[in-house]
């Protein structure tokens, strides 16, 4: 077994055992909650540059399947967990997460002390850190030197959104998906609408969009800080009224900044699959999946032409806003789940219906 080491910008060393690559791999340490769904969270575009954390202690224990994934490519630099499963064991399991690991090129350490490392996340936000081989030759001051040194990422979204525009077709109705670093849970769930999908780049233009003919646009979720995304925000301004939107995470980020509203850094963000929200609008409290490090700033909201419609109960942070002239809304949280409760599924029937009643509007004053 190979000795690794966990490096955090405040000094702390963390020495455990490695498995996966055995490259070194620098980001940013994050945690998340979930007690499952380990496959569709390293496959999550919107971790992106980000080392994670599982705070549940045993993770691998149910194998690699080839359904469960969430992008071809995972974007995590790192896996951090208490204990690795040697022997998965499941009827769809394919590999194990190890043998997984080592094929994508991303390093793990096990057999730290995750609790630990939570809790300085908790109290001093998300860090930079570094895994790398423990060495003795290796000089601790000046690899936090490095890391203190390195500037944030601000190319998130570049480097997870397709090059492309592709199709995914269905014979109902037509929604241009912007593809912030998109989970395909979402294109899921709109093809299993009959949705007739196409998925373009996060810089296309609006023009562009509009030539499509779309009877909607759904915004994707996707990493990093809303306020790069500068083109974005101006493409959905330019969109808003012109067409039904449906905005997931980084997609409801993006919405309202193009509104006018303001974001902000999460202290240590939200990741996890069993996180409270409130429905305003009907007093529901439905079990969501979140993955996010930035949120809407309530008071921003004042002087839009949004409102407010969920809630987080842990923190009271912003998770749903609805534009109150035109057909548009937005959540913070995952409804597609993959993985956590599928609470909020309907939340894609109500953006079919909105689609449906913007066309009947769109006929009567034709």
């Amino acid at each position: 077994m190979k000795s690794r080491m966990l490096v955090l910008e405040d000094g702390t060393v963390f020495k455990g055992i490695a498995f996966g690559s055995d490259r070194a791999s620098q980001g940013e340490v994050v945690f998340t909650t979930g007690m499952t769904g380990y496959q569709e969270t390293l496959s999550d575009p919107s971790f992106y540059g980000q080392i994670v954390t599982f705070t549940y202690p045993l993770i691998g224990n149910y194998g690699i399947n080839r359904d469960d994934f969430e992008s071809i490519n995972p974007s995590i630099r790192g896996m951090v967990v208490r204990e690795l499963a040697k022997q998965p064991s499941n009827f769809r399991s394919d590999m194990g997460l190890n043998e997984y690991l080592i094929s994508m090129d991303i390093p793990g350490i096990e057999g730290i002390d995750t609790r630990k490392l939570t809790r300085i996340i908790r109290s001093k936000g998300a860090v930079r850190a570094i895994l790398t081989e423990a060495n003795a030759e290796i000089n601790i001051d000046e690899v936090v030197v490095q890391l203190q040194n390195t500037p944030h990422l601000t190319n998130h979204v570049r480097e997870v959104s397709p090059k492309a525009a592709y199709p995914s077709p269905g014979r109902g109705k037509r929604v241009v998906l912007i593809d912030f670093g998109m989970k395909h849970g979402i294109l899921r769930e709109l093809n299993k609408r009959n949705c007739d999908v196409l998925v373009v780049p996060y810089n296309t233009p609006v023009d562009q969009i509009l030539a499509w003919y779309p009877d909607g646009i759904m915004l994707s979720n996707g990493p990093g800080d809303p306020q790069d995304v500068t083109e974005a925000i101006e493409t959905i301004r330019n969109l808003i009224g012109k067409v039904p939107i449906f905005g997931i995470c980084l997609g409801h980020q993006l919405f309202a900044l193009a509104s006018g509203a303001k974001s902000f850094k999460l202290p240590f963000g939200h990741r996890g699959a069993n996180h409270p929200v409130k429905d305003l609008r009907t007093g529901r409290t439905e079990l969501t999946s979140q993955n996010h490090g930035y949120a809407i700033d309530e008071d921003s909201i004042k002087g839009t032409e949004l409102e407010i419609t969920h809630i987080a109960l842990n923190d009271g942070t912003i998770e749903g806003l609805r534009h109150k002239i035109y057909p548009a809304f937005t959540v913070q949280y995952h409804p597609e789940a993959s993985p956590g409760p599928e609470d909020s599924n309907h939340l894609f029937d109500e953006f079919i219906e909105l689609m449906e009643v913007h066309a009947g509007k769109e006929k009567q004053h034709a």
